[in-house]
């Protein structure tokens, strides 16, 4: 199907994936930055997909690719899309309600949440190890997300925004098993464009309950935020393509750097004393989930290639 078949690349996938951590750390933060100028949520995921499949149409057609989109798989995209517009809201909920650190720092529950649906939709075994760094994962996630004494200070962040970031985390979880399943078959280009093509529609049904008028600088902001949410996307997908998702998420951590600078430098907001204790927390849960993933690949492919 004209290189639709994923190929292992593991450097190219972990060079995509710090590419994707910095560029949707940047669309975060131009998110909330709309958010704190009266942009609704749903207005801003629908300028977040229309620019998109705007974009990407217009590249198709100069390069000559549309051939690239057709697809058998109408129904595994379109399951994609439902889990997608859905995971995408929670997501940008998460970024609005919650400060940039914390709400990155949730975000990295995704492994975890990875390993329990690995259990539930197919049967694996998880050892201790992998059990091991869940609880030690969520209990980072019970200290960022508890008021934290430090110099003086209380700090404390919205429950309601904790939880769904959790929530969000559980459903990128998912897409990503789903954009892996459909990277066996479709090229990037298709997968990108059939969920914006299959998403932007019901947003635009939305938008006349939620837009406002907005000055010159805050649509520079919102087209600026689509833009980096479509080139990230396509460098989400494209990593998920050339590398496994349980090594390559490590890159994601990258962006707690992204996400405190921001926070700082842009929201005057330096970071509480919990993110420093809870966040290693997390991080160590998801190497040691990448760890023990790469020593059962390891061994699956030394029995693999083992003569019988």
């Amino acid at each position: 199907m004209d290189g639709s078949v994923a190929r292992p690349r593991p450097f190219l996938a972990l060079g995509l994936r710090l590419a994707t951590a910095a560029t949707l750390a940047t669309m975060a933060m131009l998110l909330k930055l709309a958010s704190t100028r009266g942009v609704h949520l749903a207005e801003l995921v629908f300028w977040r997909q229309t620019i998109t499949l705007v974009i990407l149409t217009g590249l198709l057609a100069a390069t000559g690719k549309f051939a690239s989109i057709k697809t058998k798989r109408f129904g595994a995209h379109t399951q994609r899309a439902v889990y997608g517009i859905t995971g995408m809201f929670f997501v940008y909920g998460a970024v609005i309600l919650l400060p940039l650190a914390e709400a990155t720092a949730i975000s990295f529950t995704t492994p975890f949440f990875a390993v329990m649906l690995s259990v539930i939709l197919f049967g694996d075994t998880v050892g201790r190890y992998r059990w091991g760094a869940v609880a030690l994962g969520f209990g980072g996630v019970l200290i960022l997300t508890r008021p934290a004494f430090g110099f003086g200070a209380v700090t404390s962040i919205d429950p309601i925004g904790a939880i769904i970031g959790l929530v969000a985390a559980l459903l990128v979880a998912a897409i990503s098993f789903q954009i892996q399943d459909l990277n066996k078959t479709e090229a990037p280009w298709s997968i990108v464009f059939w969920f914006t093509a299959l998403t932007a529609p019901p947003m635009l049904i939305i938008l006349p309950f939620v837009i406002q008028p907005h000055d010159a600088q805050t649509w520079g902001i919102i087209v600026a935020m689509a833009l980096f949410g479509a080139l990230g996307q396509i460098l989400l997908t494209s990593s998920l393509r050339f590398g496994s998702a349980g090594v390559i998420l490590l890159m994601d951590y990258t962006a707690l750097l992204w996400a405190t600078w921001y926070g700082y430098t842009v929201f005057d907001r330096s970071p509480p004393t919990n993110l420093w204790l809870g966040a290693p927390l997390i991080i160590a849960a998801g190497l040691l989930i990448a760890w023990r993933e790469r020593r059962l690949a390891v061994s699956r492919e030394k029995v693999e290639t083992t003569p019988n």
